[in-house]
């Protein structure tokens, strides 16, 4: 099952999705001591490991964040290679002055916006998929 790659057909029923939650953007230089169950997302990078987990599990690990984020899923299931879709929430989410930071799974896109954000980012995502 490959997804979803037509524009209009994603747009259309992407249904977002607010997950339950505060989440943070930690990096660590080791995964040492970090239980790979609480992690939500990893990244390796350069200068160590990007992770994204819940805020009660960084701040019990004592970890420094700097941003504390809602968690919203497009239930849909994209494909990976669709065209146009981040560019198409990232615009409408822009335009209503709002961050995001995108993680594209296997089956769906997860956009992770600033906590104090997350209703205006439902409405905003909710308007462009009625659109």
């Amino acid at each position: 099952m490959t997804g979803e790659t037509n524009l209009t057909t994603l747009l259309k029923n992407m249904t977002p999705v607010l997950n339950e939650g505060n989440y943070v953007y930690c990096t660590v230089s080791s995964l040492h001591g970090i239980d790979t169950a609480d992690i939500l997302g990893l990244f390796k990078e350069t200068e160590g490991f990007t992770i994204i987990l819940k805020k009660e599990i960084a701040d019990q690990l004592k970890l420094d964040y700097s941003y504390t984020a809602a968690w919203i899923t497009l239930s849909i299931h994209s494909s990976l290679a669709a065209t146009g879709l981040t560019a198409a929430f990232a615009t409408a989410l822009a335009q209503e002055g709002i961050s995001c930071n995108v993680v594209a799974a296997y089956y769906h896109d997860h956009i992770f916006v600033a906590k104090e954000d997350a209703d205006s980012a439902m409405a905003a995502l909710k308007n462009l998929s009625n659109q």
